[in-house]
């Protein structure tokens, strides 16, 4: 067996647990206002309440984790996060939970689990020099963990909302974090980080550093635009668009859990097979197969409003290409980010991605209002096919292809092995 495989399974271990909560409260939350209030609106303030903080919290904590190191900041964020998640359910046995009040400890959660998000972001370089495997197979892995928290998270968590109620099943959101913490802190305990000579550099001016190394790489800036606006959408259709379809046809939170399980499957077999083939796969022409299939064809299919077992069908497709995308943007950033920056830039690059997202709730939850669910959907969609195809007239996305630091990160892998023979 490979040195260092324990870490890496356990830190893929410990970002399943984490993101197949993430997935259920995804579920549980809008579901609980909606079912709540009836408002559409409402529903995507609190989505707006969640996500602002959790983007203010990651761009402004890159600099901690360089100088914390990575693997402290997301244990104690992950702890402090699951007890904030289990406030909600307790508040709402208690009978507290009026919307403010929901809206505030929201809020909260969205707050820790940024910095906690981005340290384990930041923690892969290390885990690839620990291990001694190529970028792309790792990123790969972590991708492939990605679907597999999303198939999941999403099945069993519209389950345990349809079972349980919104409320109680985010008692076991709160777990899940908690459980995090503890495989986290137990399997990379031998993992060590680059940490940064001192410098004697105020905390802002680290904080610019990092935006020095983006704004310097046209790569790097053009892909963080592009996720950034594909977020937006991804959270208006998750968070408001798929729960008020879903109340409409009848299908509840078990259509939702539904077609999150057939994308999320979908993906992980995609994913699967991208981590085998990472290293030879061409990946300009891989993101765009990818974004064809994951985008544009799921809003499409729900807005004309077919059949159930058809847009499973859509979402399986669409998950397949979707299985394709983290391991080549995931291996393109970590190639080109500075390893001793890495929890500012990579931080900063999280926090700008993910900067848009508060809005998708709220603008889904106006275009939902304001032109019907069916028109919305279609305004959306189109959107996400012109954001994901405008690389096609970008030379800078085409030099994606290069990979001009994969022999060095190899190298420096294999050597970083042998040392520990």
């Amino acid at each position: 067996m490979r040195a260092g495989s324990g870490a890496l399974a356990g830190f893929l271990a410990a970002d399943a647990i984490s993101l197949a909560g993430t997935r259920l409260s995804q579920i549980a939350v809008p579901w609980l206002v909606l079912t709540t209030t009836g408002s559409a609106t409402r529903t995507g303030l609190v989505a707006f309440a969640g996500l602002l903080p959790l983007v203010l919290a990651q761009a402004l904590c890159g600099p901690w984790i360089d100088r914390t190191g990575a693997r402290r900041v997301a244990i104690g964020f992950d702890v402090a996060s699951g007890i904030a998640v289990a406030a909600v359910p307790i508040a709402y046995a208690a009978g507290w939970l009026h919307f403010p009040v929901l809206v505030a400890l929201v809020a909260v959660t969205g707050a820790l689990r940024g910095p906690s998000e981005a340290a384990r972001h930041a923690m892969v370089p290390s885990l690839v020099r620990y291990v001694g495997l190529p970028t792309e197979r790792v990123t790969g892995l972590v991708g492939t963990t990605d679907r597999l928290s999303a198939l999941v998270g999403a099945a069993v968590g519209g389950g345990l909302v349809a079972v349980l109620g919104p409320a109680t099943a985010l008692l076991v959101d709160a777990g899940s974090f908690l459980a995090c913490a503890a495989v986290l802190a137990v399997a990379t305990r031998r993992v060590g980080g680059v940490r940064p000579e001192p410098q004697g550099s105020s905390y802002l001016a680290e904080l610019r550093g990092g935006w020095d190394v983006l704004r310097r790489d046209p790569v790097l800036l053009a892909m963080m635009v592009m996720v950034a606006v594909t977020n937006l959408l991804d959270q208006g259709y998750s968070s408001v668009m798929l729960p008020v379809w879903a109340d409409d046809v009848g299908g509840g939170p078990a259509a939702i859990g539904l077609l999150g399980a057939c994308m999320g499957g979908a993906a992980l077999v995609g994913s699967v097979l991208a981590t085998w083939r990472a290293e030879r796969l061409p990946r300009f022409r891989t993101y765009l197969v990818g974004y064809l299939l994951a985008g544009a064809p799921r809003w499409i299919v729900l807005a004309v409003g077919a059949p159930l077992w058809l847009v499973a069908l859509v979402h399986v497709v669409a998950g397949f290409g979707a299985g394709f995308i983290n391991p080549v943007l995931g291996a393109v950033q970590f190639e080109r980010i500075p390893e001793d920056a890495m929890g500012r830039v990579s931080a900063l690059s999280l926090a700008a991605s993910w900067s848009l997202m508060p809005l998708g709730g709220l603008l889904a939850g106006l275009a939902v209002t304001g032109t019907g669910l069916s028109a919305g959907l279609m305004l959306f969609g189109v959107a996400y096919l012109v954001t994901t195809m405008a690389p096609l007239l970008s030379p800078a996305w085409r030099t994606i292809d290069e990979r001009p630091q994969a022999v060095v990160v190899a190298a420096s892998a294999k050597a970083s092995t042998a040392a520990r023979s």
